[in-house]
This record gives structure tokens, C-alpha cells and sequence, in this order.
């Protein structure tokens, strides 16, 4: 009698044990889904983007993102989104989307009177 071992690595993704027969499988569905990882650091305000990362779902992507991006801990703060969820302007548009703020110049801060009492602004 012999005994077959298999060993099973850190992001694979084990067989399931169906008595059905098997159907060809397409290689998307064997595929975790990528998250876009975003890290504040202790001295920055904002988050920015450090890299991608394939997980299982939200929790396991905020863990190996912990392990990959912040290593030397320099990061106070890690957001992870689901690529498929992050939506982007067309460059060509940028003169559609950005131009139109050029002719209001109410906008500038130049038309507002500051109190003496704001000395940071």
C-alpha cells in the first residue's frame, strides 16, 4: 500500500473532494482576484498606493499586504480595494473633465478675506 502526500504551498488553492466528475475548469476560475493596496506611513496624512496583491477576499488581502508592504513597519494604515471595483477617467478626457474650472475663478482663494486669526492658511 502506498501513500500519496501531497504538499500544499503558501496561494494554492486546494481540490476540492467531489464524487461528481470533474468538468473542465477555465483558468478564471481558479484565479483569486487582485486588490490594489493603499499604505499611510506615520509621518503622511493620506494613503498611496504601494502595489497589488492576489487574495481570497478582504481579510486576506489586509494580512499579506501587512506581510509584503509594511515589512520595516513604516505604515500606520492599509486600505485594500478589489481592482474590479476602481473606475478611472480616460486621459484623452482631461481637457472635458479639468478645463471647465479654469473660467471660475470664484474658486480661488484669492476672493476670500481671512481673518487675522488664521495664520496657517
Amino acid at each position: 500500500m502506498q501513500i500519496q502526500i501531497k504538499k500544499f504551498y503558501y496561494g494554492d488553492i486546494p481540490e476540492e473532494k467531489s464524487s461528481a466528475p470533474s468538468t473542465p475548469v477555465t483558468r478564471d476560475e481558479h484565479e483569486w482576484p487582485l486588490w490594489e493596496v493603499f499604505i499611510r506611513s506615520k509621518q503622511g496624512l493620506d494613503h498611496k498606493h504601494v502595489g497589488s496583491l492576489h487574495a481570497t477576499d478582504a481579510e486576506m488581502a489586509i494580512k499579506n499586504a501587512r506581510d509584503v508592504y509594511t515589512r520595516r513597519q513604516e505604515g500606520i494604515s492599509i486600505w485594500v480595494v478589489e481592482s474590479k471595483n476602481l473606475h478611472a477617467s480616460n486621459p484623452d478626457d482631461a481637457a472635458m473633465l479639468y478645463d471647465p474650472a479654469a473660467d471660475k475663478i470664484y474658486r480661488h482663494p484669492s476672493f476670500y478675506n481671512l481673518p487675522e486669526e488664521v495664520k496657517h492658511m
